[in-house]
């Protein structure tokens, strides 16, 4: 079966850094596009940053960019989200998503929280 499993998170201290990464098993990762997602309780999932299939193309939200950095490894089936210069607003639960390219099916991982806070 498909898992994507993230890990990474923590408590950080504002203007720190964290790396987090999502591990994926079970599937063709070179065939997916990779993101990553946020979410606060009370508030709508927000899509943060995302990476085509063979890494050539990255997109994110404004409020994360020249901050955050996302990058994958298809040799190792792993899917990273660097974030510096954190702020507490970045605070959220992270999920990492896979979508298919040919077929729109599409896992999602359990989620690692991060809390930014001094």
């Amino acid at each position: 079966q498909v898992q994507l499993v993230e890990s990474g998170g923590g408590l950080v201290q504002p203007g720190g850094s964290l790396r987090l990464s999502c591990a994926a098993s079970g599937l063709t990762f070179s065939r997916y596009a990779m993101s990553w997602h946020r979410q606060t309780p009370g508030k709508e999932r927000e899509l943060v940053a995302s990476i085509t299939s063979a890494g050539g193309n990255t997109n994110y939200v404004d409020s994360v960019k020249g901050r955050f950095t996302i990058s994958r490894d298809n040799a190792k089936n792993t899917v990273y989200l660097q974030m510096n210069s954190l702020k507490a607003e970045d605070t959220a639960v992270y999920y990492c998503k896979a979508a298919g390219i040919y077929y729109g099916n599409f896992y999602w991982g359990q989620g690692t929280p991060v809390t930014v806070s001094s």
